[in-house]
């Protein structure tokens, strides 16, 4: 028996309530299979199945907290009225006809997008990426101190430290010292539990900062919130102007983790930073989360950033695409599906994380299959001990596939989260490949059609791949018999990872 009084029907213990005991069991595992999978999809119900059924003590209590990925009634109403804002007032902003005159392949791919939220298509971007991490954070401040009206930053992670942070904290405060409005949200969960979190925020309580946890768990409510929904998006805009987003959160490279300093371990980021109307989508996405948490509606401060035609439709065409809990259609995954199964030529994927859903799978599967060069760049240890063996576990079929896999040398973590398809797509933002960023994560994409930036974004991947080592099947399929144990045994789990 697995329940924990179930079977001690002799001593201390009445048989009437071993009996009662049992009766419960079995209720609540008939009552399970039934209730469960409803909505959700084969995968993470049986993990949670799995759970109810092996350590029901655990996994009743979390399911009953973590078993959905609906936001609450009040945010989700909010977030509903935003969209449908959002959508009428860039009605008449989209540049995409003209795009997709000479890229009709991508016609489709671009309406499914707005369908679930994203913005219009636009032109007149200008892109650089950032690979370097110090010159991202010197961008950071280099653009904040340009700084005439506001600076909006959101970051699932913010700390301070001399050399990195800090500096963007300095730059920050000046602003603010000469008049310029500066809003910063970050994600509750994962900012608290950094280290120095509350010195921090002392710093920021003085310096006039205006700042706001993002989805802040709160449990002496009578209806507590959700510890795992979290608000995994990086955007930094500086006067509706320019903005960066990507990977980097706003932390050293150590990510101030002891154990990360010690093995000498470096988070490997890429971000790109832009101008043109794109900048105008991130910071309505940011203006959106801001509404949520403070009820401050900021539309009269990024309004008059709104119509592109401000700007030359030429340069670069971007399509910013908002997705997680507040987008119900899992809006990030069907791009990403969408764009590898239209690749004609080659695919990359470079991920900290690749911890697909069965469509994924197929979606990357497929594309081999049908001639498509794929190659698959991960890191060869991940931070996230559940999350590296529940990858690894995917990796023999995928190489069976004939999927190219290149693992980037552990200590570091290649944190670095892009898809290229063919020489001209480019889809680069904060979203990982594994179920939390394509349901519980709020995470922001940045679709790109530009042979250029495709260009540099293989410079960067060339690098990678010079660092890497590449996965040879029969070397695989070798590794000792309990690490494959680990990896199955954390597959079972990879729907709720």
């Amino acid at each position: 028996m697995i329940w924990p009084l179930a079977g001690y029907t002799i001593g201390w213990l009445p048989a009437w309530v071993a009996i009662a005991v049992l009766a419960v069991e079995g209720i609540i595992r008939v009552v399970a299979i039934g209730v469960i999978p409803g909505g959700r999809r084969p995968s993470t119900a049986m993990a949670w199945l799995l759970g109810v059924f092996l350590i029901p003590v655990v996994a009743l209590p979390l399911f009953i907290v973590l078993g959905t990925n609906r936001l609450s009634t009040r945010r989700r109403e909010l977030q509903r009225l935003v969209n449908e804002e959002l959508t009428a007032l860039l009605a008449d902003t989209d540049d995409g006809d003209l795009v997709l005159a000479h890229n009709r392949r991508l016609r489709a791919t671009v309406d499914m997008n707005r369908r679930l939220g994203a913005f219009p298509m636009h032109l007149g971007n200008q892109l650089r990426l950032i690979s370097d991490y110090e010159e991202t954070f010197a961008w950071m401040v280099e653009a904040i101190d340009e700084a005439e009206t506001y600076v909006h930053l959101l970051f699932y992670i913010i700390s301070d430290d001399p050399d990195y942070a800090g500096p963007v904290w300095e730059a920050l405060e000046r602003a603010t010292g000469r008049g310029v409005s500066v809003r910063v949200l970050y994600d509750h969960v994962g900012t608290a539990q950094t280290r120095g979190y509350r010195a921090l925020r002392r710093r920021l309580a003085r310096s006039g900062i205006e700042m706001a946890p993002s989805l802040p768990l709160r449990v002496t409510r009578r209806r507590p919130s959700r510890p795992d929904l979290r608000n995994h998006r990086k955007i930094l805009v500086v006067d509706g102007r320019q903005a960066l987003t990507g990977s980097t959160n706003l932390i050293e490279p150590h990510y101030r983790r002891r154990s990360a300093m010690r093995m000498g371990r470096r988070w490997v980021e890429l971000n790109v930073v832009c101008t043109g109307p794109a900048v105008t989508a991130l910071d309505l996405v940011f203006a959106s989360d801001w509404f949520m948490e403070t009820d401050d509606d900021l539309r009269d401060v990024v309004g008059a950033e709104i119509d592109p035609r401000r700007h030359e439709r030429v340069q670069s065409a971007v399509q910013v695409l908002p997705s997680g809990p507040g987008f119900p259609d899992e809006n990030n995954l069907r791009l990403f599906n969408d764009l590898i199964y239209r690749a004609v030529d080659r695919v990359v994927i470079c991920t900290p994380y690749f911890v697909p859903d069965d469509s994924l799978l197929y979606s990357v599967t497929s594309a081999v299959k049908r001639g498509v060069e794929v190659t698959l760049v991960i890191c060869q240890k991940a931070d996230q001990v559940m999350i590296h063996h529940a990858q690894q576990s995917y990796l023999e079929e995928l190489l069976e596939a004939g999927v190219r896999i290149l693992r980037y040398p552990a200590p570091d973590v290649l944190h670095s989260k892009i898809v290229v398809v063919d020489r001209d797509i480019l889809a680069i933002g904060s979203s990982n490949m594994d179920m939390r960023s394509f349901g519980q994560n709020g995470e922001v994409t940045m679709m790109v059609l530009d042979p250029e930036v495709v260009r540099a974004t293989d410079e960067v991947l060339a690098d990678y791949e010079a660092r890497s080592d590449e996965l040879d099947l029969e070397r695989w399929r070798a590794r000792p018999w309990y690490e494959k144990y680990l990896d199955n045994a954390f597959r079972l789990l990879s729907g709720l990872l």
